[in-house]
């Protein structure tokens, strides 16, 4: 771990003041024809780590603030809750930014999220959303992987690149861990997709949790960028993916698993990727210009006014490391680690 020591003292010495709270996104002008509409849904987690209530309200701002998104945030019931009024009109809208991680939805919407994606609407899924309907064939289909809730080898094998091929593997075993929240590493795979062009090869995303060992059927599935998940930090020791582009009938799906907090989503490695993904999900194509400051390989770059939209900001959560992180990090071979 003696380089992700190294990293962290880098990115602290680097990041100015002046560098964390000026990092706009740049101010582009909306599309002709009026605004981007999302619809930004939220409303259950499996459990209190995963707190939708103060991420929402951030993903809304990053969308907004570049003047190309209308967002109107619908909060779904929870699993088995009464959906007798709950109508979200999906086709009113050009692409869906999911932060829910729900286990079931009754038939008759899964029906008609499946038709609005297959006829053309766009899908952007953020980190614990793979975690959500894990019996649901066509969501799986959506998100290409996915982790947790009982996921085994029936939902698909993993997938992980192996010198630049995506690979897949079907041992038995559950789907889904991730070590302490540490920052990581994010290799392009595919830099010349238009989500990616124009950013750098390599850069360092603030601390997060890097998902490993996800399944799934990984159908019409194109791996932007990956992570290398370390096994000094109970990773799988394989590149995992962190940015996949995916097709369902006419529909664009853009899926990272990354951004587990504010903390997470304050990194403008982060924002930027998820700014661009929501407008390429929404139209094919991106028109934004990558930010000043954007994070380097050995160093992070995040944005204070975000990060402290949590109100765990003030308490020591950091975009830099997570105060609950053990450095160093356990040795490998310990039990597998709650999902935090």
């Amino acid at each position: 771990m003696k380089a992700v020591r190294f990293i962290l003292i880098t990115a602290l010495s680097l990041l100015a003041p002046n560098a964390q709270t000026q990092n706009h996104a740049p101010h582009t002008p909306a599309v002709a024809g009026g605004p981007i509409r999302v619809l930004l849904l939220d409303g259950e987690s499996a459990g209190v780590y995963h707190n939708w209530k103060v991420t929402t309200p951030v993903l809304r701002r990053e969308l907004e603030e570049t003047g190309l998104f209308q967002v109107t945030v619908i909060t779904a019931p929870a699993s088995g809750g009464d959906f007798s009024g709950f109508d979200p009109k999906f086709n009113k809208y050009q692409v869906i930014v999911s932060n829910l991680d729900s286990p079931d939805w009754p038939e008759n919407l899964r029906v008609q999220f499946e038709e609005y994606v297959r006829a053309g609407g766009g899908l952007v899924v953020v980190h614990a959303a793979d975690n959500s309907f894990p019996n649901w064939p066509a969501y799986n289909l959506m998100i290409g992987i996915g982790g947790w809730r009982n996921r085994d080898e029936h939902a698909g094998p993993y997938w992980y690149l192996k010198d630049g091929k995506l690979t897949s593997d079907s041992t038995p075993g559950k789907a889904g861990a991730h070590g302490a929240r540490l920052p990581f590493q994010v290799v392009a795979q595919v830099p010349d997709h238009p989500i990616l062009r124009g950013l750098p090869p390599v850069w360092m995303h603030a601390a997060d949790e890097l998902y490993g060992t996800l399944r799934g059927p990984g159908q019409n599935m194109t791996v932007l960028a990956t992570a290398h998940s370390d096994p000094q930090n109970k990773g799988s020791g394989k590149d995992e993916p962190m940015l996949m582009v995916l097709s369902y009938g006419k529909g664009r799906i853009f899926h990272t698993p990354m951004g587990h907090d504010t903390a997470a989503l304050s990194c403008i490695g982060f924002m930027t990727i998820f700014q661009r993904g929501t407008e390429w999900a929404a139209t094919g194509k991106v028109s934004q210009k990558a930010p000043a400051h954007f994070p380097g390989a050995d160093s992070v770059s995040y944005r204070v006014d975000i990060a402290s939209m949590d109100p765990e900001f003030l308490k020591g959560a950091s975009p830099v490391v997570s105060p609950k992180a053990p450095v160093p990090p356990a040795a490998p071979g310990g039990p597998a680690p709650p999902h935090l």
